[in-house]
């Protein structure tokens, strides 16, 4: 198996962060993306991603077969929610694991979400999603959406062994589609793609 460079990697921290100046806009705004509402926020934060992430969505999309959608389920986070998120799975983890050192605890929470001060979800720069067929129904990838490590038995990675045949199939058609149109997956999250301009997603 590859070795996976978690977001909690020193090399990660070290890729300076600049603001780009591309909008964030709506997912919604043109009706091209099937939107899922189970992220949905007050604000309607979730459905916004950068501009040129939302083109790369759209033009993966294109290269589906027919019959097949990419289902858009959470793009921007607010700082304040990623570090909720963040700090509500480090807290399971530090439960659970009571002998690990913090420094072990925030590594282990970045295999599933992204620590705050390095998210790609808080640029607009990241997206979950998944695949649907036609009239909306999710797909199999072997997991629920957003499974964590610890739930999953380790088949929310994207490469995970001891899924079926028909979920590898829907994994390598996503990742494929996607990575054709310029997004980089998150290996521990077979759902989660980053604009390939994040730095250092997978090695």
């Amino acid at each position: 198996m590859t070795k996976i460079v978690l977001m909690s990697d020193p090399q990660v921290a070290a890729v300076p962060v600049a603001e780009c100046g591309e909008p964030l806009v709506d997912v919604r705004r043109e009706g091209a993306l099937l939107v899922d509402s189970r992220k949905q926020d007050p604000a309607d934060a979730f459905a916004h991603l950068r501009e040129g992430v939302l083109g790369r969505l759209v033009k993966a999309q294109g290269l589906l077969p027919e019959g097949l959608r990419l289902l858009f389920v959470e793009g921007y986070r607010p700082p304040s929610l990623q570090r909720e998120y963040f700090e509500e799975y480090a807290g399971r983890l530090r439960e659970a694991h009571p002998d690990l050192s913090p420094g072990e605890i925030h590594s282990a929470a970045s295999r599933y979400v992204s620590p705050p001060e390095i998210a790609p979800h808080s640029a607009g720069a990241a997206v979950d999603l998944t695949l649907a067929d036609a009239d909306g129904r999710e797909l199999d990838l072997g997991t629920r959406m957003n499974a964590d490590p610890e739930e999953s038995g380790g088949a929310c990675y994207t490469d995970a062994a001891g899924i079926s045949p028909e979920a590898r199939s829907h994994r390598e058609l996503l990742g494929g589609v996607l990575t054709a149109a310029g997004l980089v997956n998150y290996p521990t999250e077979w759902c989660s793609q980053s604009s390939s301009c994040v730095q250092l997603l997978s090695a």
